[in-house]
């Protein structure tokens, strides 16, 4: 079996065009972010907390553990893998966003396949964002990713 000299690990990056205030709130308010990613949270991410992402389309639920936050700087979560979250304000009105995950189960070619997924799904979700704060427009790209998958 093939092993990897360093295991998969995710980043995805992009700009927002928004005060990092905006953008980081986004986040850990359901209420917002249910509106470019999840269908509905369980509660907004505090350090320390527990809470679930449900998206009612496909059935599915996350149970997300909130590891650490640093207030419009840094987002750490457990949901399975380590999900780093950072913000870095690049103008009054522009945040620069970085996502990795890491933390990977399974054989080489899972991890891969689970890094894949990872990488695709974390960046329709950073456009999301950048489309409805910018924009306004709920692109409803999670929902649209996958219709044949969408349950009755």
């Amino acid at each position: 079996m093939a092993e990897f000299l360093q295991d998969p690990r995710v980043k995805v990056e992009m700009l927002i065009r928004k005060p990092v205030q905006e953008v980081f709130e986004a986040i850990i308010d359901p209420e917002i972010t249910s509106r470019f990613w999840f269908t509905h949270g369980t509660g907004r991410l505090e350090a320390g907390s527990h809470v679930q992402w449900h998206w009612a389309m496909y059935g599915a639920t996350a149970e997300v553990n909130v590891k650490e936050i640093e207030v419009n700087k840094r987002i750490l979560l457990d949901w399975g893998t380590s999900v780093e979250w950072t913000f870095t304000a690049q103008a009054d009105n522009e945040t620069f966003v970085t996502i990795t995950d890491s933390g990977f189960q399974g054989s080489p070619d899972e991890k891969v396949k689970q890094a894949l997924n990872s990488t695709e799904g974390f960046t329709i979700v950073l456009c999301g964002l950048k489309a409805y704060l910018e924009h306004g427009i709920r692109l409803n790209l999670v929902s649209d990713k996958a219709p044949y998958a969408h349950i009755s």
